[in-house]
């Protein structure tokens, strides 16, 4: 099989096959593997293993949808954080507007897998990437666009005109150098311009401070978040006297999910790790505290200890392939004094004085991984726990699409 076939849950899919590559079935064999994991203990999985604890995915659904509750902010979870469609359609049950994709191949997957209402988030400049986000466009009516430059908004017109569509789109406006059109008269020009293509229908505009999220500590987030943010609200303020669109304020994240809400106009929450957290995440803090608790840790690499011969360390099977990461340190699950380890591609590296139990070949270990979006795209299907048994097996159709 060739190199750029990716496999998933009931299909195939072939990435050379075409503008979205072609879907065939998968084997029953592959189904049945899936399948006889299910009722399986995560501490017997083979390891490297990713799974999520269902109560606390739950969990963090639930506390997110209640937090905003009265705000008038909507979420629109970016997806890049688990590329998996199961998820995606959890978010979107528990009242989310829609989803993120960071990339056009990602949207292509969710789409593929019954996920439609999209944004997309990331600008797509080259002629095949338009044609393939066109190619959505054509059959996905809630598919939609960024943009950040003049000449890139009539190439979408045109494309979309070329593929008989109106495309939707939302201006990027930048906060920082990373991506967007600079905030103000820039960013308004654009906007206008594309309210005049034929082809493109205005929606709004995204704005993401991907900096402000994990500034640590509660009070300087708030006050550099707000401060960062106030170019794009008063391009906001602009679009509205100008008459255009602002159906779409959209920006925030994970770390600025109770900030962003403070924001006049701002319509919907980008968060992607709320879902799962990670170590990144726990050490920003919390408007309560150093640690950051609003949400729980749901997501978890299964990992087995492979030596244990050299006093105070252990080597197990989880290193940079498994974790992508090696700072801020992973974290062992029921232990407080070890140090993690991933700088090795295949081994982890534990040190430690004192340990809850003395370990042995074969033993398991569970880890809060350094950063949840790299480590989720390194596997195929994440396994949801409950009680520790494993109840489904999502493949995570969005794995290594990062085109």
């Amino acid at each position: 099989m060739k190199s750029d076939a990716f496999s998933r849950r009931g299909f195939l899919h072939t990435a050379g096959a075409g503008a979205m590559g072609a879907w065939l079935p998968r084997t029953p064999r592959v189904r049945d593997a899936e399948a006889s994991l299910v009722g399986v203990s995560k501490w017997d999985l083979d390891t490297p293993a990713l799974c999520v604890d269902l109560d606390k995915l739950e969990q963090n659904l639930a506390t997110m949808k209640a937090k905003l509750a009265g705000t008038g902010v909507a979420t629109r979870p970016h997806a890049k954080t688990h590329k998996c469609p199961a998820i995606a359609k959890l978010q979107l049950a528990a009242g989310a507007v829609g989803v993120c994709t960071a990339k056009v191949s990602e949207a292509e997957a969710l789409f593929a897998n019954g996920v439609d209402k999209i944004l997309m988030t990331t600008s797509n400049v080259t002629a095949n990437k338009i044609r393939r986000a066109m190619t959505i466009r054509k059959t996905n009516r809630n598919f939609i666009q960024a943009v950040d430059y003049e000449p890139n908004a009539r190439e979408l017109n045109d494309a979309a005109k070329e593929a008989g569509v109106v495309a939707d789109v939302v201006i990027d406006v930048a906060v920082g150098t990373r991506s967007g059109v600079p905030a103000g008269a820039q960013a308004l020009a654009l906007a206008k311009l594309v309210d005049k293509l034929p082809n493109l229908k205005l929606r709004g505009i995204i704005s993401y401070d991907g900096g402000a999220q994990h500034i640590k500590g509660f009070s300087t987030r708030l006050e550099r978040t707000l401060q960062n943010f106030e170019p794009s609200v008063q391009t906001h303020d602009m679009f509205k006297r100008a008459g255009l669109s602002t159906e779409i304020f959209s920006g925030g994240g994970t770390g600025t999910y109770n900030i962003m809400t403070k924001v006049p106009g701002f319509t919907d929450l980008q968060v992607g790790s709320y879902i799962f957290m990670d170590a990144q995440y726990l050490e920003i803090g919390g408007e309560s505290g150093d640690v950051y608790t609003d949400f729980v840790p749901s997501l978890t690499v299964m990992t087995t200890v492979l030596n244990t011969y050299f006093p105070g360390r252990l080597t197990t099977d989880a290193g940079a392939k498994a974790l992508t990461l090696n700072k801020p340190d992973a974290i062992v699950i029921g232990e407080k004094g070890f140090v993690y380890n991933a700088g090795s591609d295949e081994f982890g590296s534990i040190r430690y004085e004192t340990a809850a139990k003395t370990y042995k070949v074969g033993d398991r270990l569970e880890l809060i991984v350094p950063h949840c979006d790299p480590a989720v795209n390194e596997y195929d299907v994440i396994h949801g726990t409950r009680k520790d048994r494993v109840e489904v097996v999502w493949p995570i159709s969005a794995r290594g699409h990062s085109q």
